[in-house]
């Protein structure tokens, strides 16, 4: 058996293969040196042949015939194994010995007669040469190699090729003959760079891509919301009012009490869009906004009943006009609705630390100051609910209240919306905005060095965090 091989994708060797036949031969010793000699010269010869030929190599050749039928025909013809050096195994001994046979490295038994293979400087019979990943025999011409494990080459590819978790075809390579691929710096969904500009839907919660098998639901304004997001979405006013009143709780057990009984209305996201445009202050929001605290009297369109699935979308939402009268400092919290509760109740958290600053009379504050301190109370509203025993849960009781009106409505938070949770804090974290992002890692820095308390004192002594 000889082996040659050439370098393949990611690291792996592709060797080809050829099959040999070894015959038990008898033991003499009145072989002259001149019948080995030319033995090893018709060998040698087959050898050169063999590696001019362009399109691979057979199992036998008609040389490895030729040399088998001579070794049957005449058995005081040279005894030596039908390879030469370099081809050889290091260890073979070149001087053939009766009493020992190559032993296969599949089965461990002695390949006494019949085909073998040599690969990796040992050998094998042809049906105990197996793919490492299928353990069916290899026999093709080329193999794929990783270390000492042998592969088909498509079974190899299979392994080590990444596929698109979009089309969940392999990912193709650039010019350049490289994979290249994009990948969420969150969930590690990988997809061909193609998926960013071919229409792909996007959640609007978790972010992820819409897989081929795995369809999204339509909110019906442009957003597309996952299955997994579905789950615990929050669809109308009503529904949404245990999540605000457990969070309003929140704020109590942090000695942070807001006394007003502010409204608060899930909207579409045309309504959000129109309260903006009425809002008079200078407001900063996100590009994409998902709540706000209102300070201007409107008339707010509110989703008064939850909508129900149709198909692949949901229909027959029910909406409702409501007239919102300024009785202090803040209007009303509005959220755009058909959102998971821990994403809802992050943007809850966000806007209700905005209503309690103005009330508590925090003004002309700048948009990092401001911004970065009511992402910090989001993000420490999501650590109390995804890691309850953190050190910012505010008191036993606030948790109950919380965690009760979860558990009563979905049994418990399940691994997949914790790890939801987990993904809304990292958002915040990793914010690439001034106000919010750079707002937010300025806030969190002091509300852990101050403590939260001392921090906003400082606020409001000098319109900036604490040093």
């Amino acid at each position: 058996m000889r082996v040659w091989g050439r370098a393949g994708p990611q690291g792996s060797i592709v060797g080809s293969l050829i099959l040999h036949f070894c015959e038990r031969l008898p033991d003499d010793h009145s072989r002259t040196g001149k019948e080995k000699e030319e033995l090893d010269r018709a060998v040698a010869l087959s050898l050169a042949e063999d590696l001019q030929r362009p399109k691979g190599y057979k199992w036998r050749t008609d040389q490895d015939e030729d040399l088998a039928r001579s070794l049957q025909d005449n058995p005081n013809s040279s005894s030596y194994p039908p390879y030469l050096p370099p081809y050889a195994p290091s260890y073979a001994p070149w001087e053939y010995n009766p009493n020992s046979y190559r032993k296969c490295s599949g089965c461990y038994r002695d390949i006494v007669s019949g085909n073998y293979l040599g690969c990796m400087g040992t050998f094998f019979h042809p049906e105990c040469f197996l793919c490492r990943a299928c353990g069916v025999p290899i026999t093709e011409y080329e193999f794929s190699l990783s270390g000492n494990n042998t592969y088909h080459k498509t079974c190899f590819k299979e392994m080590t090729h990444p596929k698109c978790e979009v089309c969940h075809q392999f990912i193709p390579t650039n010019g350049a003959g490289l994979i290249e691929y994009r990948c969420h710096p969150f969930w590690s969904q990988k997809y061909c760079p193609s998926h960013e500009n071919d229409n792909t839907k996007r959640c609007c919660s978790c972010e992820r891509l819409e897989s081929r098998n795995a369809r999204y639901m339509s909110l019906g304004d442009g957003r597309s919301l996952c299955l997994e997001c579905m789950e615990s979405a929050i669809m109308d006013t009503g529904d949404c009012q245990p999540l605000y009143h457990s969070i309003r709780d929140y704020y109590e057990g942090m000695n942070m009490k807001i006394d007003q009984q502010v409204p608060m209305l899930l909207v579409e996201r045309q309504a959000l869009n129109d309260a903006i445009e009425g809002e008079k202050h200078g407001i900063h929001h996100m590009p994409e906004t998902r709540g706000l605290c209102l300070s201007e009297e409107q008339t707010v369109t509110s989703i008064l009943r939850r909508p129900r699935l149709g198909g692949r979308g949901l229909v027959g939402i029910r909406t409702h006009p409501q007239k919102l009268i300024r009785r202090c400092e803040v209007t009303a919290i509005l959220v755009i609705y058909g959102l998971p509760r821990l994403l809802t109740g992050a943007i809850l958290a966000h806007e209700l630390m905005h209503a309690w600053l103005r009330l508590k009379g925090y003004r002309g504050l700048s948009p990092e100051v401001e911004e970065g301190i009511c992402q910090v109370l989001s993000h420490m509203w999501l650590e109390s609910e995804v890691m309850p025993a953190s050190r910012n849960m505010p008191s036993t009781s606030t948790s109950s209240s919380s965690s009760t009106w979860s558990s009563s409505k979905k049994g418990g938070k399940s691994q997949a919306e914790n790890k939801l949770g987990e993904f809304f804090m990292h958002q915040i974290a990793h914010d690439a905005s001034p106000a919010y992002g750079g707002g937010f890692r300025a806030a969190y820095a002091a509300v852990n060095k101050y403590g939260l308390r001392s921090t906003l004192d400082h606020i409001r002594l000098t319109g900036s965090f604490p040093l």
